[in-house]
């Protein structure tokens, strides 16, 4: 069962927000252990003063009804937005859920939308996974590379010696092998009077080193050409590998660059894939199998700042809280529910669309949250089932490059060897340091790693801000959420009564 936004707020802050709050506090011992689905929401409550906030009070929760089956949704919908924003609220939307019975034609059609939407989708990921894996070859190829290539750089150091006898044993492995049973080690273990071949030509440093050594006519007639050979090819092969190090590295980056193209092409049909998927609604009494049925739910939340410094002047607050320095603000928040069941009525022509006539429930509920309670509101829907698909879109596309990233930064953020050269030049003027000046170093940059989000801690209110705070902020939202419900009742000539 999937937590309502009522009841998340309730979990938020079960003492204001939950019926049963003390029972669940009592239970679980802390708000963040509430489990959502358990809780039993309720709006702001205020005493019969209206002034303070009471949880035995009166509930801030007003519920029209409009049932037409000639007329559609949309005016409805629209009429509350448009009332929302003009009172400031700036709603946003948190819920849009529906579902179609299996039978309608309502649901075959979106059904069809939805399988070429997950069908380019599929296609788009599939191409992402292959240019993921050749990013993965890339990435081995480059490691083995500098591998090598650290062997070259090291016949410049005090390691040359080694460095030497490396190489000689990779030409060995790799280039003479292929002459088969002419090469160095195929004579060596297996034709006779060579078997000082090997020794012998890991000990020449240069062809003319070879006369020196303690060996036969024959095996020096053989050593020879092959240590000529095989400074030819050291001379060649680091050049050649050198250049295939840089064309990988710029492989690697247009490979990045496709992926992260792909990875944008394939999120907008994923998301509308899951938009378009039918919520399932268990045992909603209204979806009956072969009725032509669609059950929609919609949520706003608007919001409101409390301006402390205006309530104090117009005597809202008390005038010693005008100079307060505020720690956190506080909103005035109503929560507009859509609850429709209709029956989908198709219209046009060859871009069919349906129009939506049939029941319409609408309640306004009115809240008091501080920022760190909507903070705990967005993070908590993103948590939630309601958050599930912006999460597989990511998991899907930007994570998978996000794991590679340090050894992809390294390679291609890697300077080539012109601007190692030019690095390297020594562009200091020795005479600033007779008149006291020297040059600067660059600091060393650290890598920053991402740093992960702790999770949301709510901290109690303080007197003032429980006392007259939130509660101006509660005021503000019980007297909104009525005006909303009313100016609605009397635009479309409903009885006055509440």
């Amino acid at each position: 069962m999937v937590a309502t936004l009522p009841q998340i707020i309730g979990k938020i802050n079960p003492n204001l927000y939950a019926s049963n709050g003390k029972e669940l506090l009592k239970k679980y011992g802390s708000a963040e252990n509430i489990p959502a689905e358990e809780v039993k929401p309720q709006a702001v409550k205020l005493d019969k003063s209206g002034f303070k906030i009471d949880k035995n009070g009166f509930e801030s929760k007003h519920t029209l009804v409009y049932d037409s089956t000639s007329e559609t949704l949309e005016p409805i919908y629209f009429f509350i937005l448009d009332l929302m924003n003009d009172f400031g609220l700036a709603p946003q939307k948190y819920i849009d859920n529906f579902a179609s019975s299996p039978g309608s034609g309502h649901f075959g059609e979106l059904g069809q939308r939805a399988a070429i939407m997950q069908q380019q989708a599929s296609k788009l990921m599939g191409d992402i996974n292959t240019v993921l894996r050749s990013i993965l070859n890339i990435i081995y190829d480059l490691k083995e590379f500098r591998i090598r290539l650290k062997t070259y750089d090291d016949l410049k150091t005090e390691n040359k010696d080694a460095a030497i006898l490396s190489l000689k044993q990779l030409w060995m492995d790799k280039v003479d092998i292929t002459k088969g049973n002419s090469s160095i080690k195929a004579m060596a273990l297996n034709q006779a009077g060579f078997a000082t071949l090997i020794d012998a030509f890991l000990a020449a440093r240069e062809v003319k080193d070879v006369d020196r050594l303690d060996l036969n006519d024959r095996v020096r007639r053989i050593l020879k050409p092959r240590i000529h050979e095989f400074y030819s090819w050291l001379e060649q092969s680091e050049s050649e590998l050198r250049k295939r190090y840089e064309l990988e590295k710029t492989y690697l980056r247009s490979q990045v660059n496709s992926l992260k193209l792909y990875s944008r092409w394939a999120k907008p049909y994923l998301k509308a894939a899951q938009e378009l998927e039918s919520k399932d609604m268990g045992r909603e009494a209204a979806l009956v199998k072969t009725f032509n049925t669609i059950v929609l739910e919609l949520s706003l939340l608007g919001k409101n700042k409390v301006d402390i410094e205006a309530a104090a002047l117009e005597g809202e607050l008390p005038r010693e809280l005008k100079k307060m320095r505020q720690p956190r603000n506080y909103y005035s928040c109503i929560l507009t529910e859509f609850k429709f069941r209709g029956i989908p009525q198709r219209f046009g022509g060859q871009q069919s669309h349906y129009a939506f006539g049939g029941r319409t429930e609408v309640t306004f509920s009115a809240y008091a949250l501080n920022e760190d309670e909507l903070n705990k509101l967005d993070e908590l829907m993103e948590d939630s089932d309601l958050g599930d698909a912006l999460k597989l879109v990511e998991g899907a596309t930007t994570e998978s490059l996000g794991q590679l990233k340090s050894e992809i930064d390294f390679f291609l953020e890697e300077p080539s060897p012109k601007e190692k050269k030019k690095k390297s030049k020594d562009t200091s003027n020795p005479f600033f340091a007779l008149i006291g000046k020297y040059e600067k170093k660059e600091a060393p940059q650290i890598e920053k790693k991402p740093e992960k989000k702790a999770p949301i801690v709510i901290k109690p209110d303080t007197f003032i801000e429980k006392t007259q705070i939130r509660a101006l902020a509660s005021r503000n939202a019980v007297d909104a959420a009525f005006n909303l419900f009313d100016i609605y009742k009397k635009a479309h000539g409903m009885p006055s009564y509440t």
